[in-house]
């Protein structure tokens, strides 16, 4: 018989509402991984720093098993919140925007629930609270070096996202996007607004770079494949009268696979470099190659999607398209048999229209206890599985 527990709701809300309050930027989650190892200590569990600001803890059970991993993200976003809430950013520039602060939460509800269920499984549960999701090389790829995974026979890792509260999606096989990007320096020659046949315009070029960068998906790539090629950023000049000797411009491209990667790179150097030279300018590149795609397990996505119907019922759970997003669980993915879901936090009709990475992004906090069901059964159903 499945063993019965109680999610420790209103303080996985305060939780999430104190890390939310106190947001810090990729590599600097100091006060974060403290708060993080305090809680898990007064638990009663041994939490230890396999890098400066990221923490792991081993949840044994009654006897030897398989342990199975779960992951959270405790870095947040360069941005200046506006959504108005009492427990708002008390950091100027900076945001919980992509729902770190649900994910750390619940993953600390998860370790309250699991600490007192020891009796009821074997094997182990390793709980990794990780820094700097949001910031490449990233996280994970750190301390998949270290060694975290090299006890770890699966991994689950749960994530915001905007559909109905409370809900789980789950695909089998791809289910995020290769991402990256590049930074473009466009040199031309300045010269007075009033004299533009004495200078090279770099703010003419990269506008002209602007549109032609959005061909490439509806032109280079298969209309059937999920390619996204974003200019956004474009930065020159100080005064409308005077032509620039640079522009800048910043482009985020996310892809399904490799080969589309490397057709969405080569396609947009060769725009930039050759839409420069029919105007006279060139162009300096600054590449961000980011992370690969999440790849999920077949076997562990049917336990995931199980445990999801098990913890909150069948029409709260459904097969889902995967992500134009990305994420560097991809890394971990790429190491054990992986899954990694979806947790609905709302949508428009919840007064909740913003997307992740927008100032104005919120959840329902109902969505938690949800989330910290799914990640104990979760745990739970691969251990016994």
């Amino acid at each position: 018989m499945a063993p019965q527990f109680e999610v420790p709701a209103s303080d996985v809300i305060d939780w999430r509402r104190h890390i939310h309050a106190h947001p810090e930027l990729s590599y600097k989650e100091h006060a974060t991984s403290d708060f993080v190892m305090e809680k898990l200590t007064s638990f009663g569990l041994s939490p230890e720093r396999p890098t400066e600001t990221s923490v792991t803890v081993l949840i044994q059970g009654r006897g030897p098993g398989r342990t199975v991993a779960l992951r959270a993200d405790l870095d947040a976003l360069p941005l200046q919140e506006e959504t108005g809430d009492s427990f708002a950013s008390t950091v100027d520039g900076v945001m919980h925007a992509c729902g770190h602060d649900a994910h750390t939460a619940m993953l600390l509800g998860t370790a309250r629930v699991l600490s007192g269920l020891t009796d009821s499984f074997d094997g182990a549960v390793k709980l990794i609270f990780q820094h700097a999701e949001e910031t490449p090389p990233g996280g994970a790829k750190e301390l998949v070096a270290q060694g975290v995974l090299e006890d770890v026979d699966a991994i689950f890792g749960v994530h915001m996202a905007n559909q109905a509260t409370g809900t789980i999606s789950v695909r089998k096989g791809v289910t995020s996007t290769v991402a990256g990007g590049f930074f473009a320096t466009i040199k031309g020659q300045g010269s007075h607004a009033s004299m533009p046949q004495n200078g090279v315009d770099p703010v003419l070029v990269a506008a002209q770079v602007t549109v032609a960068l959005n061909t490439i998906v509806s032109r280079s790539v298969a209309p059937d494949h999920m390619n996204v090629v974003n200019v956004g950023m474009i930065r020159a000049g100080e005064a409308p009268n005077v032509i620039p000797d640079t522009a800048r411009i910043g482009v985020s491209m996310r892809t399904v696979g490799d080969e589309d990667w490397e057709v969405v790179r080569s396609r947009a150097t060769d725009i930039v470099e050759n839409t420069c030279a029919a105007y006279g300018a060139t162009a300096t590149f600054e590449w961000a190659d980011g992370y690969p795609v999440i790849v999920n397990d077949d076997h562990v996505a049917q336990i995931g999607y199980d445990a999801a119907v098990q913890a909150l019922g069948e029409d709260k759970v459904s097969w889902g398209p995967g992500t134009s997003a990305s994420d560097d669980f991809a890394y971990f993915a790429r190491e054990v048999p992986a899954c990694f879901v979806f947790l609905g936090g709302g949508t428009a009709e919840d007064g909740l229209p913003y997307m992740n990475h927008h100032p104005k992004f919120d959840i329902k906090e109902e969505a938690l206890e949800a989330g910290v069901r799914t990640e104990v059964q979760m745990a739970l159903n691969y251990l016994a599985s």
